[in-house]
């Protein structure tokens, strides 16, 4: 689970809050049927908007937009580039076995399409397929967390709008003017809110997730690809660097430099034996 949605939410939560005790009575902001106008409208519009089967996929899609990337890039390279040389060493049927061991499904569909002698379009092809059908699965969640956040505004304002009418059914009650007016405006506070503290973080937070997990997926790809071509191993890390962030070279070059330290001293080592 990644931690730093779930903080920020909570401390935007929890700042709001602060602000309304320190200025007021935080039991002023408290209005049931503010909640269900704002909350039941927004999720019945966007019902009405995408289908059912859309709407509930929100469940699935919600862990993955918090869920901490599962994946490094770097130990990502460095398999790719062991299998690259146990294939020029032993042969590509050789992958087979060390196929059984791998944990990412992409990869592993990929390394057995290899072994099985498949041509490289068909498995580029499907490859492709798999992380277009990716994207666009993401993409409707996004497009439903992105309905949802110009929703909630819009339900806060019907609420407003319904307060307002009742309000100014009963001018008579001057005293009860004020109070009647805070609690019009109540569900529009709580439509903004919602919008820019909930459904649009989810949003963004889902499609840096797909953007991070495709670009995994197509370097893994051009590993795939590049290893069943039977390209020199250099070669290939090469090609695969180019889709590492500077900050992520750079870390590999300060992991390279430590191993390529630990090699030179165990040969001190064994030579001073």
């Amino acid at each position: 689970m990644n931690f730093t949605g779930i903080i920020g939410v909570l401390a935007g939560f929890l700042a709001i809050a602060i602000s309304i005790m320190i200025s007021g009575e935080i039991g002023a902001f408290w209005d049931v049927p503010s909640v269900l106008i704002t909350i039941g409208g927004t999720i019945f519009a966007t019902i009405a908007s995408y289908s059912f089967k859309q709407f509930a996929a929100l469940g699935k899609m919600l862990p993955i937009a918090m869920k901490k990337e599962d994946f490094d890039v770097q130990e990502s390279i460095d398999l790719l580039l062991e299998l690259s040389m146990i294939q020029r060493k032993n042969g590509t049927l050789a992958l087979e076995e060390e196929a059984a061991k791998l944990e990412e499904p992409f990869l592993k569909k990929g390394i057995l399409m290899i072994v099985d002698g498949s041509d490289p379009e068909p498995v580029k092809n499907i490859m492709e397929t798999e992380m277009n059908f990716i994207e666009e699965r993401h993409g409707q969640g996004q497009a439903v967390l992105l309905s949802m956040s110009s929703f909630s505004p819009a339900f806060g304002m019907v609420g407003t709008l319904i307060g307002l009418i009742n309000m100014l059914g009963d001018l008579e009650n001057t005293s009860a003017l004020g109070p009647s007016m805070a609690v019009a405006l109540i569900t529009t506070f709580y439509g903004v809110v919602m919008a820019n503290l909930v459904f649009t973080p989810l949003a963004t937070r889902l499609k840096e997730r797909t953007t991070h997990e495709l670009r995994h997926k197509e370097m893994l790809l051009e590993g795939i690809l590049s290893i069943q071509a039977g390209e020199n191993p250099r070669i290939i890390e090469q090609k695969l660097k180019a889709y590492l962030s500077d900050t992520e070279k750079r870390k590999m070059e300060a992991k390279e430099k430590v191993e390529e330290a630990a090699v030179r001293e165990r040969l001190r080592e064994t030579r001073s034996a």
